[in-house]
């Protein structure tokens, strides 16, 4: 597995777990419990989830998904930014904490910018690192601003990643995020990396890919997240063998035809463009 390295040191898997829809609705719980459990045994030890997902019903699943083999696993999770403040954030790290079953939360971020001061929310973070509640902390959906204002209050080294939405359809970061990033010696962590709703894995291009690859439209969109250094993908996988699938993605090399032709389908960013959230 291919790992991606924290400011700290800590090396991580560079293909995680993500959770966003799951516990809710009418998903099966069982499945997507015994989904992570495969995706665990496959290396995928990174699990990304957060408060607001399910009103902390995707923590819940987490938590019984990895009650007993908590040794070697990286949990992530967010706080609200209506929580984010110097005494809510720490409750919310509380009950975020009880949810998930552990002690310890390995990486906590700020879901979005809100309207509580950075200052505070920091501070907030450095208390609970020095509670033992969390080992780092990082934010989530910050553009090149965001981050520059946050460099103003601390050393961005203390911000262990940044999480956003990259996928071919969504690309814009390459213009100057990611090497704003690349240069701060910060991880970026791509959340929905696959797309949602379907649209891009019926791309041509992506499908063209694939068959070249005998692999799926999936593994050929991971594999382009994960072609970045410093990036760590984050697909969701609702069943044991969609997460068996995405498993096998960091096998997949993309050649020089394939990223030209998915770049004429999804050219990269010639400008600044809007940072995307879904």
């Amino acid at each position: 597995m291919k790992r991606v390295t924290l400011p700290d040191g800590t090396e991580v898997p560079a293909l995680g777990q993500g959770t966003w829809m799951m516990a809710e609705g009418s998903g099966d719980r069982a499945a997507e419990i015994a989904a992570l459990q495969a995706g665990i045994d496959r290396g995928m030890t990174l699990i990304d989830t957060a408060e607001m997902y399910g009103d902390g019903a995707s923590e819940e699943l987490v938590g019984v998904a990895i009650a007993g083999r908590r040794d070697g696993l990286f949990i992530v999770t967010k706080v609200l930014p209506s929580n984010a403040s110097r005494i809510g954030t720490v409750k919310a790290c509380e009950r975020s904490l009880k949810r998930l079953g552990i002690d310890r939360i390995d990486l906590y971020l700020l879901h979005w910018r809100g309207g509580v001061p950075l200052e505070e929310t920091v501070e907030a973070f450095e208390q609970l690192i020095e509670a033992g509640k969390i080992a780092r902390w990082g934010v989530s959906n910050f553009d090149v601003d965001d981050l520059e204002e946050l460099a103003e209050i601390t050393d961005l080294h203390g911000c262990a990643a940044n999480q956003v939405l990259y996928n071919p359809e969504h690309r814009g970061i390459e213009y100057d995020l990611l090497p704003f990033q690349h240069t701060a010696r910060m991880p970026l962590m791509a959340y929905s990396p696959i797309g949602q709703g379907g649209r891009l894995l019926r791309s041509p291009a992506l499908l063209a890919v694939a068959k070249r690859h005998d692999a799926t439209p999936a593994q050929v969109a991971i594999a382009w997240a994960l072609r970045q250094q410093g990036v760590i993908a984050i697909p969701k996988a609702g069943t044991t063998a969609h997460a068996l699938q995405n498993a096998e993605a960091v096998k997949l090399t993309l050649t020089g035809e394939d990223i030209a032709e998915i770049d004429k389908a999804f050219p990269p960013p010639k400008r600044k463009q809007p940072l995307a959230m879904i």
